[in-house]
C-alpha cells in the first residue's frame, strides 16, 4: 500500500471521526470503511485482526448506545460550535492522557464552549448537565469507540 493511499485512508478515518459529531452523517461507518478499506489492500494478519476488532468495538458501542437517552442535542440547545468543543476536547484528552482522558475532554470541551458563550460558571454546568442527559453520552460512547479504532489504526500503520 502506497503512501498515497495511506493518506486517503487515514482521510476517511478522519472525516469519519468529524462525522460522529454530525448528525445525518454516518461517521461510524466511515471509520469503519477506512479500517476495510486498508484491510482489503494490506492483506496482512494484523490488518484483518484490526478490522475485526474495529468491527467487535462498533457493535459494543452500537450496543451501549441503545441503553443510553437518544440523541436530543437539538432540542436541548446544542450548537454546532458545542459539537466543535466537544470535539476537540475528546481529542485533546485522548492525547493527553492516552484513552482516559477522553471523557473529561468531552466534558471540558462542552463546558468550555458554554463558559465562553454563557460567561458564567453555573450556567456553563447546567448547559453541560443538559447536553450530557440529551445524548451527549450517546455521542461520545461512538466517538470514543471511533477514536480507539482510529488509534489502533494509526498504531498498526506506523509500528506494525
Amino acid at each position: 500500500m502506497g503512501a498515497w493511499e495511506l493518506l486517503l485512508v487515514g482521510l476517511v478515518i478522519a472525516l469519519g471521526l468529524c462525522g460522529v459529531l454530525v448528525p445525518g452523517v454516518p461517521g461510524s461507518w466511515l471509520v469503519w470503511a477506512g479500517v476495510l478499506w486498508w484491510a482489503l489492500t494490506n492483506p496482512s494478519g494484523l490488518a484483518w485482526a484490526l478490522l475485526v476488532g474495529a468491527t467487535v468495538v462498533l457493535l459494543l458501542a452500537q450496543a451501549v448506545r441503545w441503553t443510553l437517552p437518544a440523541r436530543r442535542l437539538r432540542a436541548s440547545g446544542a450548537t454546532p460550535r458545542m459539537a466543535v468543543y466537544a470535539g476537540v476536547g475528546t481529542l485533546v484528552g485522548f492525547v493527553l492522557l492516552p484513552v482516559v482522558g477522553a471523557l473529561p475532554g468531552f466534558m471540558g470541551g462542552i463546558y468550555l464552549g458554554e463558559r465562553l458563550r454563557l460567561g458564567r460558571h453555573g450556567e456553563a454546568m447546567a448547559a453541560l448537565r443538559t447536553a450530557m442527559r440529551s445524548g451527549g453520552s450517546s455521542v461520545f460512547t461512538e466517538l470514543f469507540a471511533c477514536l480507539l479504532i482510529a488509534a489502533a489504526w494509526l498504531g498498526a500503520v506506523l509500528w506494525g
